[in-house]
């Protein structure tokens, strides 16, 4: 680890899970040692999913959504992970002195549409300002609570050999809406973030098969850096197949004119599931017509994810070492 922070210690990938294990090195017990984006916890018999995060993106707003929506959506969706019901979430904005009130009001009025949609209530909040100059405009940080109903299931942070592998539809989508509107480079096109509430998805997964074992969302550092957690997690190996992978063509010209691999690029609105072979087709059907089974978790190459391209070949697929985006959440 470098002696100083910098922008890669928050894009998701290598150096941003080096700096976790370190911190979490300092309070280690047995709820936060699953490293997982929601702890659960037993409380009076029942089990209850906890989350908080904070968020910095940049710009405020893009085609799709803006940070009010993104803050309901990442804390519906962590607490969702966790085969939870999202119910309450809290609300708290660090503020730069000068911001608008006018721009205050819409990303209020987005946080209330999106709280309506995931159908949670807003409970508790702060807000404190700061001095021109010590924030970016706006940052804003949530928890969520939600109630875990097990019925026979555990949803856990790691996969079984055999498993299926499977997405809810097209990569890529969040981190190049949130590069075209920041960068301006100017390109045509109708790219859009998928930030959304995934609890209603993931609900239709959890009706269609008991045998999950594990739901992810991956967001920063993409699907490959969220398989290899898992992989490393599970110590077993992932085999994923390129030609399986959904990616709108839009998408996919964007990644390759500028350089960008989609499956490092973060995501918003999409999550995997693993899941016994037997029930794959099942929830495949349940999540609609862009699920699609992309791999397998095998005994083989432990700790590692393997992807079969397109042309026959195998390569295998790293933890995301560089800063591809900062501030994409």
């Amino acid at each position: 680890m470098k002696d100083k922070i910098t922008l890669a210690h928050g894009n998701g990938g290598r150096l941003m899970h080096e700096l976790i294990k370190r911190l979490c090195l300092k309070f280690s017990n047995k709820i936060l040692d699953e490293m997982a984006d929601a702890a659960e916890l037993e409380v009076s018999k029942k089990s209850l999913a906890f989350s908080t995060d904070s968020y910095v993106i940049k710009p405020l707003f893009f085609p799709g959504g803006d940070i009010g929506k993104l803050a309901v959506c990442g804390t519906v969706n962590d607490i969702s992970m966790k085969g939870a019901t999202p119910l309450f979430i809290s609300l708290a904005f660090i503020i730069e002195e000068g911001l608008p009130i006018s721009v205050l009001d819409k990303i209020t009025q987005s946080i209330k549409e999106a709280a309506k949609k995931a159908k949670v209530l807003v409970v508790t909040g702060d807000i404190k300002v700061v001095e021109k100059g010590a924030a970016d405009k706006i940052f804003i940080n949530t928890s969520g609570i939600g109630v875990i109903d097990h019925s026979g299931r555990h949803i856990g942070a790691k996969a079984k050999a055999g498993d299926a592998i499977i997405i809810n539809g097209p990569i890529a989508e969040h981190g190049m809406a949130i590069l075209n509107a920041r960068e301006k480079f100017g390109f045509v096109s109708n790219i859009k973030s998928d930030c959304r509430n995934l609890n209603f998805e993931v609900r239709k997964c959890l009706r269609a098969s008991r045998n999950i074992s594990v739901l992810r969302d991956p967001t920063r550092g993409g699907l490959a850096t969220t398989l290899n957690e898992i992989a490393d997690s599970s110590n077993l190996g992932i085999e994923i197949h390129e030609d399986k992978i959904p990616i709108r063509p839009s998408v996919k010209k964007m990644c390759d004119i500028l350089g960008f691999d989609p499956l490092y690029v973060a995501n918003e609105g999409k999550f995997i599931s693993f899941v016994s072979a037997k029930d794959a087709q099942k929830v495949r059907r349940a999540l609609g017509g862009s699920a699609r089974v992309i791999g397998q978790v095998v005994s083989g190459h432990k700790k590692s994810v393997h992807l079969n391209t397109k042309i026959g070949s195998s390569r295998i697929l790293q933890t995301l070492e560089s800063d591809q985006l900062p501030r994409i959440c």
